[in-house]
């Protein structure tokens, strides 16, 4: 078993920091300190309610929400078993949760339409529902409520669609296409849209394995081929500044002017000699995050895959200076999910070795084929002289964790079982102090493999719910 440096001895260690910082005249936050929530950016008008209209909360890929989570006291469990994989949970200004899931029989993403305020079934659960036409693994994973709680997406016939839901004439829910957008003269035949998310003037922007481009509010799709060799298989986010692309081989920052996709800048960063075990493709595995004590965006940052231990590498997002670069998750690791931002504070979870069943085409064997699960996570605070980790802990993550400012708690699923993972593994509910690091509680989930959580990421619900996705359907955890 790997071990890492525990909480008690990062905060020494960050305390031996903050003195030699303070004696240089410069300062820093002491380490384990509570951490500062800052400025966050200025909503994007053309998204959805804060922190539920993206997989991973809103356009900068923060991974934090305003709204408080069900908290350190017990919970209670419902199911919604969809006999389907469910990535994607989100929630509109209407109250209902829109979740884009894949059948488990033919693969096919489909939209759920849920009322949360309803009890759990096991059978009629959804509201409605509305199939997509099928693509790659990650095709259609990736979209986002607009400001009229419409799904935003592209189907696997490169359709840019928004997806609509009301009641008919006899009172029936359904959803309905309300516009699309032919993309097929942007993305080549086969090729996939793999990130999508709009930006403050409206332009829908999206990224496939080898073309960036944007969509314009007239409807109008402007795209940009990516360098031979480079593909993108992560989501995308959004700014002020611009749209961060993080592709196998650099990150990007993009912007759309005179009517032409254009790099504002381009960062290489070590992309290690091979795939690891537990991402899902050779390079980050990172949607890159957006974060910063003025702005909300000051810094976009994402984790490397530097070979046999990772780096997180922050960068300005105005000029792509590079702030810091500072070694995370232990020796070897890697992490397919993207970091928690906020303020000065970046919080990674490691996915080195987790089990995923399938990878995308083209990803190439995993080197080594197969690794003990030893996740870890890691807080790191940026300061006047660059960044410092504050503390590290063990917790095996097996879901994209989520920070509440609504509470001050982190959210994620653990996995629980001896480093090398089987199918009778179990999984709970974990709460997590962000100012140090320690688990504050945990809950367990039922099954075993048929709840596998598969790295995906959760939702926090304006009543205070966390609704969780796994590999069979939907899981809501509420506090009691």
């Amino acid at each position: 078993m790997i071990r890492r440096p525990t909480a008690r001895r990062a905060r020494s260690l960050g305390t031996v920091l903050a003195v030699l910082l303070a004696v240089l005249g410069c300062g820093t936050l002491p380490a384990g300190a509570a951490p500062q929530w800052g400025s966050p950016a200025a909503p994007n008008p053309f998204l959805g309610p804060a922190g539920t209209s993206t997989m991973h909360g809103d356009a900068g890929s923060t991974d934090v929400t305003p709204l408080p989570g069900p908290g350190t006291g017990p919970v209670t469990l419902s199911a919604y078993p969809l006999v389907s994989a469910c990535p994607t949970l989100l929630q509109g200004s209407d109250r209902l949760v829109v979740a884009l899931c894949t059948s488990v029989a033919g693969q096919v993403p489909t939209v759920h339409l849920i009322d949360p305020a309803a009890p759990a079934a096991p059978f009629g659960a959804s509201l409605a529902t509305f199939a997509l036409a099928k693509g790659s693994l990650l095709g259609g994973v990736y979209a986002f409520l607009d400001n009229d709680n419409r799904l935003v997406v592209v189907d696997g016939n490169r359709q840019l669609l928004r997806l609509g839901h009301s009641k008919d004439p006899e009172g029936r829910w359904r959803i309905t296409v309300d516009s699309h957008v032919d993309l097929s003269g942007s993305v080549p035949p086969g090729d996939n849209v793999t990130g999508l998310t709009p930006d403050w003037q409206g332009n829908v922007w999206f990224a496939t394995g080898g073309v960036v481009g944007a969509v314009d509010r007239a409807g109008v799709a402007h795209s940009l081929p990516l360098a031979a060799g480079e593909q993108v298989q992560n989501s995308i986010s959004t700014s002020p500044a611009g749209t961060a692309v993080a592709t196998t081989h650099a990150l990007y920052q993009f912007t759309l002017r005179d009517g032409a996709v254009r790099v504002d800048w381009r960062r290489d960063y070590d992309r290690g000699p091979d795939r690891k075990p537990g991402q899902l493709s050779h390079g980050t595995g990172s949607t890159p995050t957006y974060f910063g004590p003025s702005t909300g965006s000051d810094f976009v940052a994402i984790v490397d895959n530097a070979d046999p231990q990772v780096n997180l590498r922050v960068f300005r997002a105005d000029s792509g200076d590079e702030i810091c670069s500072l070694p995370v998750l232990g020796n070897p690791g890697g992490s397919e999910n993207s970091p928690i931002g906020i303020a000065n504070s970046v919080y990674v979870a490691g996915t080195y070795g987790y089990p995923y069943p399938a990878v995308p085409d083209g990803a190439g064997p995993a080197v080594p084929t197969n690794a003990p699960f030893t996740g870890g996570m890691t807080r790191v605070d940026i300061d006047p002289i660059g960044c410092h980790q504050v503390w590290s802990n063990d917790v095996r993550s097996a879901a994209v964790p989520h920070l509440s400012t609504g509470d001050g708690l982190l959210y994620t699923v653990i996995r629980h079982g001896f480093d090398v993972t089987t199918p009778l593994d179990g999984f709970s509910f974990a709460v997590i102090d962000p100012a140090d690091g320690s688990v504050e509680r945990t809950s367990p989930l039922p099954g075993t493999a048929v709840n596998d959580t598969l790295q995906m990421s959760g939702l926090v619900t304006d009543t205070g719910d966390f609704w969780q996705g796994t590999v069979t359907g939907i899981l809501r955890i509420r506090g009691e």
